[in-house]
């Protein structure tokens, strides 16, 4: 079984990691049912608060996780990240290796700061938002609601079945048929993506 990363820290962003992680950890319609877990990962053992008031227990901590053990780091946005240091150390880390890396909002800053985006396509809530990182990629900055380029996703805060369909694409987890279909359910609001998952009765 490969283990998804899911970081989490104080004012993590609730609506931003839903799909990936019932995506990811339910095993109906997947192609390897089964083949991969979300574990959550924090800076330090501690309970965090998430923007919505809800706390969470790190399953483990980055000082006893590497890339090595990883097949994606997912950092979700948060009110915290032009200084949420040891996430973007870690960001560094995984590409470095060769595993992917996906952030959304806030966590695109992140990445930007981590020098990941000076040489991807990339999104964000804005390209406004990455500026003041002072980072060097914005001549490739793409106005779309989630771009993969190169093992890093980057998605916008109210993209999140867009930033999902791509780590989901990026793992493998589904058939193109399924993803889809999925899709098709929850970007667009369209039962013939519920019926095609479904299948006949």
């Amino acid at each position: 079984m490969q283990t998804v990363h899911l970081a989490i820290y104080p004012t993590l962003a609730d609506w931003e990691y839903g799909y990936v992680a019932a995506g990811i950890n339910n095993p109906e319609y997947q192609r390897e049912p089964g083949a991969f877990r979300i574990v959550t990962v924090g800076a330090s053992p501690d309970p965090i608060r998430t923007i919505g008031g809800l706390t969470i227990v790190p399953d483990t901590t980055l000082d006893d996780v590497s890339p090595s053990d990883s097949a994606m780091l997912v950092l979700p946005g948060a009110q915290i990240w032009d200084a949420n240091d040891e996430f973007v150390a870690a960001a560094r880390r995984w590409v470095e290796a060769g595993v992917p890396v996906a952030g959304i909002c806030g966590a695109t800053v992140g990445l930007a700061r981590a020098g990941l985006l000076d040489d991807r396509a990339h999104t964000s809530n804005a390209a406004a938002q990455l500026e003041p990182t002072g980072y060097a990629g914005a001549a490739n900055y793409v106005d779309a609601p989630a771009v993969t380029d190169r093992g890093v996703v980057t998605a916008a805060a109210v993209a999140p079945v867009d930033f999902a369909r791509e780590v989901f694409a990026l793992l493998g987890v589904y058939d193109q048929s399924v993803l889809d279909a999925w899709y098709r359910l929850y970007a667009h609001q369209d039962p013939s993506g519920f019926y095609a998952l479904t299948g006949p009765e």
